[in-house]
C-alpha cells in the first residue's frame, strides 16, 4: 500500500491511440499510446496473445474523440 502526498491535478492523456493492457482476471490495466491507429491495433494485436486488450480509442486535448471499442 501507498503511502504519501496525493497527486494535486488529475491526470490528462496526451493526443494519440490508447489501448488498455491487463493481466488475465484483472480489472485494471497500464494505458499505452500509439501515435497512428495502425500502431495501436499492431499493438493491440501483440498484447492480445497473453493479455486482457480493451482499446479506448483516440484522444484529443485529453477528452475521448472516437467511440470505445470493446
Amino acid at each position: 500500500m501507498r503511502t504519501g502526498r496525493p497527486r494535486e491535478r488529475a491526470i490528462t492523456l496526451m493526443d494519440g491511440f490508447y489501448i488498455e493492457i491487463s493481466n488475465k482476471g484483472e480489472s485494471k490495466g497500464l494505458k499505452i499510446r500509439s501515435e497512428t491507429k495502425a500502431a495501436m491495433e499492431n499493438a493491440a494485436k501483440q498484447y492480445s496473445k497473453y493479455k486482457n486488450v480493451t482499446i479506448l480509442g483516440e484522444y484529443k486535448n485529453g477528452v475521448r474523440v472516437s467511440e470505445k471499442v470493446a
